[in-house]
């Protein structure tokens, strides 16, 4: 599946009202399910779907029968992704909160399936059909325009509203594959706040910190969004125009971080043939309250997301390790070196290996990612002490690419050769 994005343009302040209302309506369908769901016992997903029906032939909600039925269907199967999350969670026995499905307030997008809109034939144009009438928009792609893809590979399209305008995502049914040239590399990287991920061949990626630069801007803005704030009244015209500009603050720093995460994770996947990086559970991190402004500041999450996406349309492995002991453990002989998170450099007093503590990390990855790979090889996977989910780690231990031709890539490791450049500091 591919997902191509492109902004709607040159309609006129009605039509992106009446958007607005088919964005507000499909709320309300989602909501009315899950209202449903909690007052009924058993409720099934076809019963939710039936449900559409009712509320678009209910007299007291004539709007829901201006929604394409498709949309009305696609609200309801997002009630149920909602439910289906939460009954998972609960006989997983996640720790902590399930995720009950909460009843959703600021909607911002509505899906339509097959039907409830009308492409042009030169693919510039979109015409929404529906009782909403929202009439015809131009689409501006920056991506690979729709001309190359047939109707028939168009399975979804979701109007979303964003700050700086209304945009149409099209899912398109296509196999996207790209050719990787084998380059013999392999790397383990470790994830940091100082620098964004340093690899184990000791080459570091800087960390832009793109919230932080826009820190004093944001903060500006905010509290002249707040002095504006009437409580108990209606808003102003001049209090809207500044959220706006406090939302497109934030939306330009979501995009940054975004095109950040993209860029690195193709430069990493094109350049290696097995990256290993370690699962973090980024989740608990960010309860840490000094830290967790730069944690997601960082983007982890993104990134590794990312690099799964790249690995598999490249076809190479991606293998995700725990992350225990990689920055204490010394990367060339195993010693356990205790060190806070000001220590930046590893010193081992046992083989006297001089280090930087992100590079030594690294190497610990590398070392696991591989360790794993053989296991995967021989087929002892399934033990408890190689399986980094038994550990209680995340799913993101992934095998891609054609891994019975890698056994070249884990018999080369880390070469001697690296070893013995390791600097080593003497005994005093």
């Amino acid at each position: 599946m591919l997902v191509v994005e492109a902004k709607l343009k040159n309609g006129t302040p009605e039509q992106y009202q009446r958007l607005d209302e088919a964005i507000k309506t499909s709320q309300f369908v989602r909501n009315s399910c899950v209202r449903y769901w909690m007052d009924h016992k058993g409720t099934t997903r076809n019963d939710l779907q039936k449900l559409c029906a009712v509320l678009a032939n209910n007299k007291g909600t004539p709007w829901v029968n201006k929604l394409n039925s498709q949309a009305r269907q696609s609200a309801a199967d997002r009630a149920w992704q909602s439910i289906t999350r939460f009954y998972h969670n609960c006989h997983a026995k996640i720790p902590g909160k399930k995720g009950f499905p909460r009843f959703k307030k600021h909607s911002r997008s509505v899906e339509y399936k097959l039907t409830g809109y009308k492409l042009s034939d030169d693919r510039r144009k979109i015409k929404f059909t529906d009782g909403f009438k929202a009439g015809e928009f131009d689409l501006w792609c920056s991506q690979k325009t729709l001309v190359y893809y047939s109707e028939q590979q168009i399975k979804r399209v979701r109007v979303v509203r964003r700050a700086d305008g209304y945009y149409c995502q099209f899912l398109i049914d296509v196999e996207r594959q790209e050719y990787h040239k084998p380059t013999g590399q392999i790397t383990g990287i470790d994830l940091g706040l100082k620098e964004f991920y340093t690899d184990a061949q000791g080459n570091t990626v800087e960390n832009p910190r793109y919230l932080r630069k826009s820190e004093k801007r944001l903060k500006k803005a905010q509290r002249r969004l707040s002095k504006q704030f009437r409580q108990g009244k209606k808003q102003s015209n001049n209090y809207h125009k500044q959220r706006i500009k406090v939302a497109k603050l934030h939306l330009k720093v979501s995009r940054q971080r975004k095109d950040k995460a993209i860029k690195d994770a193709l430069a990493l996947v094109q350049s290696n043939d097995l990256v290993v990086y370690e699962a973090l559970k980024v989740r608990n991190l960010v309860k840490n309250r000094k830290l967790s402004k730069s944690i997601s500041d960082a983007s982890w999450y993104q990134f590794t997301e990312w690099l799964n996406y790249f690995a598999k349309i490249y076809r190479i492995v991606c293998v995700a390790v725990p992350p225990h002991f990689t920055s204490q453990d010394c990367s060339v002989c195993g010693t356990r070196v205790q060190k806070t998170l000001s220590n930046r450099t590893h010193q081992c007093p046992n083989c006297k290996t001089v280090l930087d503590r992100d590079h030594n990390a690294a190497i610990n990855i590398l070392k696991k990612g591989l360790q794993y790979l053989v296991n995967h090889l021989n087929g002892t996977v399934g033990q408890t002490e190689t399986d980094p989910n038994a550990l209680g780690e995340s799913d993101l231990w992934v095998f891609n690419g054609d891994i019975e031709n890698l056994s070249c890539l884990v018999e080369q490791g880390i070469s001697n050769s690296d070893v013995e450049r390791i600097p080593r500091h003497s005994v005093a």
